[in-house]
């Protein structure tokens, strides 16, 4: 499955460890913004993680799971590029 991931982090360290994190997961396509073609125990396994490093009453993450279609209809203005990369696979 394809998720965009956006989050807004209070605390500079625990902003850190979370794009450190999603490093592991997508491609940092903005400062808060991480793409990620995940299958479904990634997905939660990242989910999960994430969880575990935030403070749920201060800050806010979001998943977003975009289906092929959806992908399609992206527009970017500026640089930069939707990556489809081989093995991408719908569930």
């Amino acid at each position: 499955m394809y998720v965009l991931v956006s989050y807004d982090i209070v605390d500079n360290k625990v902003r850190t460890k979370v794009m450190k994190l999603l490093k592991n997961f997508g491609d940092r396509i903005q400062q808060s913004v991480f793409e990620c073609d995940l299958d479904e125990a990634d997905y939660h396994r990242m989910k999960q993680g994430v969880e575990e490093l935030i403070d749920k009453g201060e800050d806010r993450v979001r998943y977003y799971r975009l289906c092929r279609t959806c992908l399609k209809r992206v527009v970017i203005s500026g640089w930069g590029e939707v990556r489809e990369d081989e093995g991408f696979e719908i569930i």
